[in-house]
């Protein structure tokens, strides 16, 4: 009787589980005088999360006791003994003798589960503290989504994690973020809301998790890319309309399921990702304000001081022609003089281009829309494109031609988005010697297949080239990936 109490009193302090269970397990076989005993242990789901045994095991026709272990009302698990058929009976004092130990496992599962938790509180705690001081210090969103998937991914113990991100105007989901197992087999890729793990989750506007995401039928169109992997959990960024994407974690085949104690702080923890989003949002448009402000400045500085000086400038040359005798030096200063032009000609474009504001495209520049162009590709093509511009792009580039550029450039920025998995993509737009000329070059996976080369997209801007008088090159760039050139004739300049 005292090593039974000792058992139970050691039971009450005990925080580690496995090990206050073997004890009380043990002290079962000995105490009863069983031949083999087991003790299991159930989760929040009722299904088995661990499986401990003393003793060996006997024949179906040997004598059997159990107990209920028991925290409260809720059933944890359960503790039985077995005897060989040719022992003793069990009795009542074998039964309340259980009975006791089974109390006991259930103080040392309560015990240890409510240490878990407040580990678990804990380390969401430190993680929280952590993503908003990052987000304090001005780091960019894509800094901050990182940290949230490898913190996450480590409180939780998850083989990969991975962001997906919707994309406006589409039903689509694309995965921006990956870290972890296999992580490049998904990163970068677009996902449906039908059929993906991560749309249902969107779906269903909450935690959703999976035992065996695998062979989920909820990943119809992505279960290739998951294999290798089991349990899986998934929760949507943000809340109502402001939904920006899904955060989802998996584990390797064949180890626990998420528990409702896991990812139960998993919601709110995702929230920081959709605040990392809205921050960054906040801070784009706070300094595209201080560009378009910028820009007022310099367009007028442009406007008062360079091109004023410069017509100053060649009036002065113009009137100096007659007292020039020496044919030479005259024609060098009426050249001279048509540079100047030209080269007022050019800063009026740019202040036209830096003038150019949000607003109906019939009153925005070919500049102007060229930019918005590529701001509304970056979140598809996951990075920023570069642009360069040259020359009268404002001012000698018809409109008509101006909207076959803009559908060109989207549908190319598309192709790249969709299929070349490219980190870096550079657009320059020049009009020189009356042919403007669009380049859209990425350092993604390559020229694709024959078929795929000449797909209804490609063929559709090489017609609107034709059409025009001019044509469309596709090769590999010469750092690697693919350049697509689209050339028109027939501009002024």
């Amino acid at each position: 009787m005292a090593g039974l109490l000792e058992v139970v009193l050691s039971a009450d302090r005990a925080l580690d589980q496995p090990q206050a269970l073997q004890r009380i397990l043990d002290a079962a076989v000995v105490l009863v005088d069983a031949r083999y005993g087991a003790l299991c242990v159930v989760g929040d789901d009722a299904q088995l999360r661990g499986l401990q045994t003393a003793g060996k095991p006997v024949g179906r026709a040997g004598a059997f006791l159990g107990a209920a272990v028991k925290g409260g009302d809720d059933v944890l698990g359960c503790l039985y003994l077995k005897r060989e058929r040719r022992d003793r009976a069990f009795d009542a004092a074998d039964d309340r003798d259980l009975s006791l130990l089974a109390s006991a496992a259930g103080v040392a599962i309560a015990n240890a589960r409510l240490s878990e938790r407040a580990s678990y509180r804990q380390s969401w705690i430190e993680a929280n503290s952590e993503i908003v001081s990052t987000l304090l210090s001005g780091a960019d969103e894509d800094a901050v989504l990182q940290l949230i998937v490898e913190r996450a991914g480590r409180i939780l113990a998850a083989d990969l994690g991975l962001v997906a991100l919707t994309v406006p105007g589409t039903d689509d989901l694309r995965v921006a973020l990956a870290a972890g197992v296999d992580a490049a087999q998904h990163r970068g890729l677009t996902l449906p809301r039908e059929g993906s793990f991560a749309g249902a989750a969107l779906a269903a506007h909450g935690p959703l998790t999976s035992r065996d995401i695998a062979r989920d039928p909820r990943t119809e169109a992505d279960a290739p890319r998951w294999d290798g992997l089991g349990p899986a959990v998934a929760v949507p960024m943000g809340a109502g309309e402001r939904v920006r994407g899904v955060l989802l974690l998996a584990r390797a085949q064949g180890l626990a399921p998420f528990t409702e104690t896991e990812t139960a702080p998993l919601m709110a923890f995702a929230g920081q990702a959709a605040l990392a989003m809205e921050l960054g949002e906040r801070r784009r448009g706070a300094e595209q304000l201080a560009l378009l402000e910028d820009r007022d400045r310099i367009a007028r500085d442009l406007h008062d001081l360079a091109i004023q000086r410069l017509f100053a400038t060649g009036m002065t040359l113009q009137s100096a022609v007659r007292f020039v005798e020496h044919p030479q030096a005259s024609e060098r200063l009426l050249r001279a003089v048509d540079d100047l032009d030209e080269t007022i000609k050019i800063i009026r474009s740019t202040i036209f281009g830096l003038r150019s504001r949000e607003g109906p495209r019939a009153q925005r520049g070919l500049r102007a829309r060229t930019v918005a162009a590529l701001e509304q590709a970056a979140p598809a093509l996951g990075c920023t494109p570069v642009l360069r511009m040259e020359g009268l792009i404002d001012t000698d580039v018809p409109p008509a031609v101006g909207d076959h550029v803009i559908a060109v450039l989207g549908e190319a920025l598309t192709n790249v988005a969709r299929h070349a998995h490219a980190t870096a993509v550079a657009v320059a737009l020049v009009v020189r010697s009356g042919t403007l000329t669009l380049t859209v070059t990425d350092n993604g996976t390559g020229m694709p297949s024959r078929g795929h080369r000449e797909g209804s997209g490609l063929r559709n801007l090489a017609e609107r080239a034709g059409r025009l008088g001019g044509a469309m090159t596709v090769d590999p760039a010469p750092q690697g990936g693919t350049r697509l050139v689209w050339r028109v004739p027939g501009v002024p300049g």
